[in-house]
């Protein structure tokens, strides 16, 4: 028989691993028109009947706004030592462009006291998808180069300003988020279909912004400072350990990471990208473009949640494999539960990228149900999902990928998106009636691997 302290020593992380936990402004600030703050294109989206699940809008949110005291009060009695936030475009330049708004930068000056006050270092993300809707309606947003020009000013006045206090800065979350779910499928705001080559140009100056915030935070931030991106690739999972199938696994990660990863480590929109979507879908590139967007970075942030199955096919080509009815997910359709994803998503970006430090910027779930009984939450599938997951990154660490932290999602219960108040992702509970937040059971777990830094 196996000695039981064996067993739990195989889930010990490095004694210098981070673990974090992350929220983005727009879900959980509220204070949507106050102190100069413009509207986002979220804020004007949610104004449009339909859009948003039961009319729920970021009006008031999680009231961090007038909160944020307590809410790091509460981190640190969980033990939390990392958070990752964003900033708000909007609260600091209202119109994107144009003048600068005080009280944003203000309040931003006070949560950062605040954070400091409680032993919290602060991982920051530049752009979380809340676009200031004036850019949207007097350039086209995403599809402008005006708005690459109006992200470089506010990456550089946001790394100027706070730079003192920050020295860890995530530049953009989700590229596809703001990108094809925003202007090619119409998922998210603000909610267009339009054709591939224009998508594929909203890529192409996100990727700008990407580089304007590591240069940002070249020039102006403090000594040591370190920046990186934050992607959500969607991860094949090798249906077995032969080469065969994860060579398979392979070649769909490049597949499916045209758009974004790719070209930031290639450096050019190659033959998988051109076979993908024709030399016509292929972004206008101006000259310097790719010194820009290549850039060094420190690291890579990746948001997983899920993954899917790849073989190899007899035909020599990979098969995408289709989940059948039943497979096991979480209360949204998207996220299939699947462990293999936290160990398949930081090894391919290794193994095919050369990409040595990663940073897991987001991991966990979202239910409908999770009533408070009794003033506790028993989250139990929480639990177990995210040490199901955690598990999986151990093992990638063990065979040599360099994972240096993990950013749990979320803090609390908070607007999500389309979804709005509907779906609960925190580790803390909202009441959105009377804004009080309870420790779910989860949280209470999760503390203990904080303390312990062991899934014990």
């Amino acid at each position: 028989m196996s000695d039981p302290m064996s067993f739990h020593d195989r889930y010990t992380f490095p004694d210098d691993f981070i673990w974090g936990v992350a929220t983005a402004a727009p879900q959980i600030e509220g204070a949507g028109e106050e102190d100069g703050k413009g509207p986002s294109v979220w804020d004007h989206y949610a104004t449009q009947p339909g859009k948003i699940r039961n009319g729920d809008n970021l009006l008031v949110a999680c009231d961090h706004y007038h909160r944020f005291e307590e809410d790091f009060k509460l981190m640190r009695e969980l033990g939390v030592k990392h958070y990752r936030l964003s900033l708000a475009w909007p609260r600091i330049y209202p119109e994107g462009d144009g003048e600068l708004n005080q009280k944003g930068i203000d309040f931003y000056h006070r949560l950062f006291d605040a954070l400091e006050a409680n032993g919290i270092t602060p991982w920051v993300t530049i752009f979380h998808w809340d676009l200031p809707q004036s850019l949207e309606e007097r350039f086209g947003g995403w599809r402008s180069r005006k708005t690459v020009e109006a992200f470089a000013r506010y990456a550089q006045t946001v790394v100027k300003e706070f730079g003192p206090r920050v020295k860890h800065w995530f530049s953009l979350n989700e590229i596809i988020a703001f990108t094809r779910n925003s202007y090619g499928i119409g998922r998210n705001a603000p909610g267009l279909k339009l054709d591939t080559p224009t998508v594929n140009q909203t890529y192409h100056h996100a990727l700008l912004c990407h580089g304007h915030a590591v240069r940002a935070v070249r020039e102006f931030g403090q000594p040591g400072s370190v920046v990186g991106l934050v992607d959500n690739p969607w991860v094949p999972i090798p249906l077995s350990d032969s080469e065969a199938d994860i060579e398979a696994a392979r070649s769909c990660f490049i597949e499916d990471s045209v758009r974004v990863l790719d070209p930031l480590y290639t450096g050019a929109y190659g033959e998988v990208y051109r076979k993908a979507f024709g030399e016509d879908a292929v972004p206008e590139v101006e000259d310097g473009d790719f010194d820009l967007i290549t850039t060094p970075a420190d690291f890579l942030g990746l948001n997983i949640y899920w993954g899917y199955y790849v073989r190899a096919g007899q035909d020599g080509k990979a098969e995408r494999l289709p989940m059948p009815p039943d497979f096991p997910q979480a209360s949204v359709e998207w996220l299939k539960i699947t462990p293999e994803s936290l160990y398949w998503g930081p090894r391919h970006v290794r193994d095919i990228y050369g990409q040595d430090e990663i940073y897991i910027a987001e991991n966990g779930c979202g239910y409908h149900q999770e009533p408070l009984v009794n003033g506790e939450c028993l989250d139990l599938h929480r639990r177990d999902l995210v040490r199901s997951y955690l598990k999986e990154l151990h093992r990638a660490m063990a065979d040599g990928v360099n994972v240096k932290g993990y950013f749990l999602w979320s803090f609390m219960d908070n607007f999500e998106w389309g979804e709005g108040y509907s779906i609960r992702f925190g580790v803390v509970h909202t009441d959105y009636e009377t804004l009080k937040r309870t420790p779910k059971l989860s949280a209470r777990w999760y503390a203990e691997v904080l303390a312990r830094n062991s899934l014990y």
